[in-house]
């Protein structure tokens, strides 16, 4: 009677156990070793903190001089352990193709493919190949993910330090013996490099639509609340605005001029409500510094020919109108003002923005105790329909119905507020209660002067509506 096919397979494996069967598989572990080491190093060298590196100089020993040595050129290490690394791997795979090959004999993979090829249109020797090829990669590929990636990153992201200091020597004799190579090789991807760096949309494929796209979709599988999506939506679009589209406009500035006596100005500012207040000289064009509330509370109680003008103070900032919002933070930052005069390209007083102004398009409205409620620029009636001062900034009313600040950009040219958005649309200063539309958006003219739209009601139509209009 014949033995069982397993019988044959075990009696196989015991008799092949000879120095040829296991020279590959000691090979196999001694380079999974390798590769295990060289893959921890990339995580050991490269997370050390700023109090690794500290403690590193502060040694001061060979070792330490040796790590920090071999941190000096980032590209050129992370060269030479993607090459060992590679070489080390192609290693494992050829022994692997060997050890397989030995483990099992040719016929086996043979008679395999005529079992498999009653099932399958191709010829058995091809089936017999690609399934010893199948189990070659089967193995390697758990063998090399398991133990030489995952496992010994893990456990060098913990022990980055202790790591670094046992490869050090290792790597430094592997990045002298790959120099030729590394050096080339970093030479060839600084070509590529130059050229992604001239064209900022290769190097960042995510544009702002898909992340705007990202955020829809947060949103509407509850991961964020609405308040938070608006948050990030303002992130995302920061750089963009400009200070020009979220200043207070020239006439809603409120400055004193420096000719009044201090009991005058002193009234002005206190009915304000202002802690900072422009004061020019003759006209709002030439302003001559700013007074702070906080510098007049010693001097509440003096005449009227007190010198008020001696608390003036002239660190005056002045920027264009088309300063990018972000570019202002940092100065912001850097000068310590929380103020600056917007001014336009003939140098005269266009409008004047503040830090809040700018946080606000991030974070949205900030009001505190001593705002009113009727100083608002808009009344919401219902989800649908809203009235808004005419001076509100077209970047306000969007964040206030909650559409992106470009929803306009197709109807507005120069303008930046709902009065100039009906202007420029209308071409005239429209009479009190004419209506006109765009995309969704119907407007209505409330209040209106010989010289303003005062007040606007807009209504958000809903698609039926408006394809039925």
């Amino acid at each position: 009677m014949e033995p069982e096919p397993a019988s044959l397979f075990l009696t196989h494996i015991l008799l092949s156990t000879n120095w040829m069967l296991l020279s590959p598989i000691l090979l196999i572990i001694l380079l999974l070793i390798c590769s295990a080491l060289i893959s921890g190093s990339e995580i050991a060298f490269f997370s050390l903190s700023p109090q690794d590196i500290q403690g590193l100089q502060k040694d001061n020993t060979e070792k330490s001089k040796r790590i920090l040595k071999l941190r000096e050129n980032p590209p050129k290490l992370l060269a030479t352990i993607l090459i060992t690394n590679n070489l080390v791997n192609i290693g494992i795979i050829l022994l692997s193709d060997l050890f397989i090959k030995q483990l099992f004999p040719n016929n086996v993979f043979e008679k395999w493919g005529v079992q498999i090829a009653q099932y399958l249109p191709w010829e058995p020797s091809f089936l017999g190949s690609a399934l010893s090829f199948l189990i070659t990669v089967l193995i390697t590929s758990f063998l090399l993910v398991l133990f030489g990636e995952v496992l010994p990153k893990i456990y060098a992201s913990v022990n980055n330090l202790g790591f670094a200091k046992f490869m050090e020597r290792p790597m430094n004799l592997l990045n002298r013996v790959f120099s030729p190579l590394s050096n080339r090789l970093i030479k060839s991807t600084s070509i590529f490099e130059t050229r992604l760096s001239a064209n900022p949309q290769v190097m960042d494929p995510s544009t702002k639509e898909e992340l705007e796209d990202a955020i829809d979709f947060s949103v509407s599988q509850s991961i964020y609340e609405d308040e938070q999506a608006d948050i990030l939506r303002g992130i995302l679009k920061f750089g963009d605005v400009t200070v020009k589209q979220i200043m207070k406009s020239r006439m809603d500035i409120f400055a004193v001029e420096n000719n009044i006596d201090f009991k005058e100005m002193f009234k002005l500012v206190q009915n304000s409500g202002f802690s900072r207040i422009p004061v020019f000289e003759e006209e709002l064009d030439v302003i001559i510094g700013l007074l702070y509330v906080k510098d007049l509370l010693g001097y509440h109680k003096d005449t009227k020919e007190f010198d008020w003008l001696k608390v003036v103070r002239d660190n005056v900032l002045y920027v264009p109108e088309s300063k990018k919002i972000s570019d202002l933070l940092k100065e912001f930052q850097s000068k310590r003002l929380h103020m600056a005069i917007v001014v336009d390209e003939f140098g005269g007083t266009s409008g004047l923005v503040t830090l809040e102004d700018i946080m606000e398009e991030v974070i949205g409205e900030i009001t505190d105790e001593f705002d009113d409620e009727h100083d608002q620029d808009y009344i919401k009636i219902d989800e649908h329909n809203y009235i808004f001062e005419g001076k509100t900034l077209l970047n306000d009313v969007c964040r206030v119905i909650g559409e992106d600040i470009d929803i306009f950009d197709e109807a507005k040219k120069t303008s930046d507020s709902l009065a100039g958005l009906i202007l420029e649309m209308h071409g005239q200063i429209p009479p009190k209660g004419f209506e006109l539309s765009h995309t969704n958006f119907k407007f209505r003219i409330i209040e209106v002067n010989k010289r303003r739209i005062e007040k606007i009601k807009l209504q958000i139509l809903d698609p039926i509506e408006e394809s039925e209009g």
